[in-house]
This record gives C-alpha cells, sequence and structure tokens, in this order.
C-alpha cells in the first residue's frame, strides 16, 4: 500500500540506507517487502525538514501504528484476561502503550541507532528521547501492518511484552518499577537500591538526565529520561531484568 509522499523505490536507495531496513528487520524480526517504506519510518520530521528538497517523514506512519498498537494489545488483553471489565482492561492498556512503555520497548529492540534524525535533534541526545523513541516504533508498527496485517504486529508484541502480561495476570503490572525493585532487594538481599544522578544532556526543555542504580554499594544498573523520575524508572528496569537473568537456571549440559 501506497502513502503519499513515500520515498523513493526500493532499488533506488543507497547502501547505508538498505543497511539500515536490513538492520530494522532483524531487530523486530520480519522482512520488510518494501525497504523504502520501512527507511520512512526511522525518518524523523527533523531530517525531513534539513533535506534540500520536500521530503517526507515518519508521521503519518506513527498515527497508523499508534491505532494498530491500541488494537493489537486490546486482541492479547482480551485473550488473557477474559473476566476482565472494560475499566481493568483500558488501564493495562494503557500501562502497556503510553510513551514511556513504548519507549522502553524501542529501547529493547535497539531503535535508536537505526534513527535518521537532523543534525539538531542529533545534537541534544535525541536518539535517547522517549517520545521520538516511542513515536518511531509507532512508525515501524504501522510499516509491519500495512505490509502483513496484524500477525506480524502480534508476534512482535507477543516476544517482547512477555513479561509485562504475565506482570499483569499477577497484578503488579501497575506497580511502578523503582517499587518492585524497592520490594525484591528487601526480601532477597535486605537491602535497599540507591539513585544517584550522573550526567545531564540537552537544553533545559528537553533535558535527559541519566541515572546509575547502586545496591549494596554495587552498580547495578543506568537508565535516562527526560526527568529524574523517568531515569529512575528506567534504571530500575534495567536493574530489575537484571536481577530476574540471575536467576534464571543454568542451560543443561548437551548429552
Amino acid at each position: 500500500m501506497d502513502l503519499p509522499g513515500t520515498p523513493p523505490p526500493a532499488a533506488d536507495l543507497a547502501p547505508d540506507e538498505r543497511r539500515l531496513v536490513e538492520a530494522l528487520g532483524e531487530r523486530v524480526g520480519f522482512a520488510f517487502p518494501d525497504p523504502a517504506l520501512a527507511l520512512l519510518a526511522l525518518t524523523h520530521k527533523s531530517f525531513a525538514n534539513e533535506a534540500p528538497g520536500p521530503a517526507p517523514d515518519n508521521e503519518r506512519l506513527e498515527f497508523l501504528g499508534d491505532a494498530v498498537l491500541d488494537l493489537a494489545v486490546s486482541h492479547r488483553l482480551l485473550e488473557r484476561f477474559p473476566a476482565a471489565q472494560e475499566g481493568e482492561l483500558s488501564k493495562l492498556r494503557a500501562s502497556l502503550v503510553d510513551e514511556p512503555a513504548l519507549a522502553r520497548l524501542a529501547r529493547r529492540l535497539d531503535l535508536g541507532p537505526l534513527l535518521r534524525l537532523g543534525r539538531g535533534e542529533e545534537l541534544t541526545g535525541g536518539r535517547g528521547k522517549p517520545s521520538l523513541l516511542a513515536d518511531s516504533l509507532e512508525a515501524v508498527v504501522g510499516v509491519m501492518y500495512l505490509a502483513a496485517g496484524m500477525a506480524p504486529v502480534l508476534a512482535l508484541l507477543d516476544r517482547q511484552l512477555a513479561d509485562d502480561l504475565a506482570r499483569a495476570a499477577a497484578g503488579s503490572l501497575d506497580r511502578d518499577f523503582k517499587t518492585q525493585l524497592q520490594e525484591l532487594a528487601q526480601s532477597r538481599l535486605r537491602a535497599l537500591p540507591r539513585y544517584r544522578v550522573v550526567a545531564e544532556h540537552g537544553p533545559e526543555h528537553e533535558k535527559i538526565f541519566e541515572v546509575e542504580l547502586e545496591l549494596r554499594g554495587d552498580l547495578l544498573a543506568r537508565g535516562a529520561g527526560r526527568s529524574k523520575k523517568d531515569a529512575e524508572q528506567a534504571a530500575a528496569r534495567a536493574g530489575l531484568e537484571l536481577l530476574a537473568a540471575r536467576e534464571e537456571p543454568p542451560p543443561e549440559p548437551d548429552r
């Protein structure tokens, strides 16, 4: 399906542009049949605005992807929680597709390095901005939907949101990551996590904070966000994932 103002046909893509699309496909587990449209999903308006002539950006795809994600997450929640009421389902969906959640998913997929940004966005840490990451993920989902319908989007969510859905089933999704980490650290290690701001980047109206998380005097994880609170939440989530990985049993030896 073509969108008005799409980039040149795939045959006209430069080698570095093709490499971006190939890397994107590897990250999301999907072979894009229209590489030019996939490239468009990675193109922020700041990049398009600095192009020598009129150039498209990913905002229209973002609009579509936002709706597709709402539908896909609603689908999985209805399956997972057959007895839940509308209000509870709406709350769960909001926690899975709000900006912080989508930005975390984009970081998990390592989308930041693939984005095509203008010089200004690049210099102000655009690759780490939650809003920009969330928007780009929505645009990528929009392309996946245009190419193959809902199936690859659901498959992506199944791979990436399995832990979040499990926490929702356990009733812990609405607790913030700092609370979860504190409870885990106290019960398992008899210690309290400590957070420390180690860096600030960008202008005052778009500042990015970097936070280190320490546990029992050791550096456990780092996080970044548009506020100290967001950065602490990101560090806490990374810390939770690391502690969970340490608890996984070792693989059985080959027989």
